[in-house]
């Protein structure tokens, strides 16, 4: 049985790195400069253009939706509840009033400091998520996410009001509006720590997976669930608060992904995760170069795409029949 279902499964995972590969290499060409393929090799200005600004821009946006994704389906094991993500569940705006913090108390701060302390309001809000959430009951699986949801928008709205009052709005939006517009050679770099995050991610994936079966069964196998309660706290702070620091928030990802590649995965950890950071990175690819195109030479920042893409995509999840085992 396994000899076929590897066979089976080979030609589609090179299918899907070729589909990620394309997708890399258009991004590099997209954009109001026009650069041909002949002329990154000949002429020094386009190079210069895709080394300074393409390039960067396709990584970041791979780096962030791969990491967008790990972050969701790591959130949605320790939650055990598939509805809730990062930016749906306050985790993202919880990193945003830490940003607004350091803006208000260090206006020179670094983006390094500005992340740590955005990772460290991110870790305290999703802590607090994750607490109140475990307490609801386990029969009722969409409280979980209307809650984040209720979470999220207080945290969200304590936010515009102290920037309201600081006149700091137009920051505000920047942080809670994603888009690549803004990345450059030397401004993206922080984002390989995500990278980093899902090397993390994969070292622990079987014990993330016993996670998913209930805090007392999994204690029952040996599994030290504080600690890795803490770890994986940890991934999705950090993952979130690099994103809105660098970026902005970005939705949907982290939910739309992981529920996808589980309905065709299964469940075990290992298995998914080169395929919820690979479809991750692609969808964000994707939604960013349609930003690009749809109002050329102008563009649509890639959280506005994805906020119509992965809204559609979440409702045809909850209507679809689910899948069998």
């Amino acid at each position: 049985m396994m000899p076929v279902e590897q066979a089976v499964g080979r030609p589609i995972g090179a299918a899907a790195l070729l589909v990620l590969s394309g997708l890399f290499v258009t991004s590099l060409f997209v954009g109001v400069g026009d650069v041909s393929i002949h002329d990154a090799f000949t002429d020094p200005d386009a190079l210069y253009l895709i080394a300074a600004s393409r390039l960067p821009r396709t990584l970041a946006a791979v780096l962030t939706g791969a990491g967008l994704a790990i972050a969701g389906l790591v959130m949605q094991t320790l939650a055990r509840n598939r509805f809730v993500e990062p930016t749906t569940a306050g985790t993202g705006q919880s990193a945003a009033l830490g940003i607004l913090l350091v803006t208000l108390l260090m206006p020179s701060a670094s983006i390094a400091l500005k992340t740590l302390v955005a990772s460290l309001t991110a870790l305290a809000g999703t802590s607090l998520f994750l607490s109140i959430a475990h307490r609801l009951p386990p029969t009722q699986p969409f409280l979980v996410p209307l809650f984040g949801l209720v979470y999220g928008g207080v945290v969200g709205a304590a936010v515009t009001f102290v920037a309201w009052h600081a006149d700091l709005l137009q920051f505000v939006e920047i942080w809670t509006s994603g888009e690549f517009s803004g990345v450059l050679r030397g401004r993206y770099e922080l984002l390989w720590v995500s990278a980093a995050m899902l090397a993390a991610t994969w070292i622990f994936a079987d014990r993330f997976t016993l996670m998913s079966l209930g805090r007392d069964v999994s204690v029952g196998l040996g599994l030290d669930y504080a600690r890795m309660m803490q770890i994986g706290l940890v991934i999705i702070s950090v993952v979130t608060a690099l994103t809105v620091v660098i970026v902005g928030l970005i939705p949907f990802v982290g939910l739309v992904v992981p529920n996808m590649v589980s309905r065709l995965m299964g469940d075990n950890m290992r298995s998914a995760i080169p395929w919820v950071a690979g479809s991750g990175a692609a969808l964000v690819l994707v939604c960013d170069i349609i930003g690009r195109l749809l109002r050329f030479p102008y563009e649509i920042p890639v959280g506005t795409v994805l906020g119509v893409v992965g809204a559609a995509a979440f409702l045809w999840l909850l209507f679809r029949r689910p899948a069998h085992a």
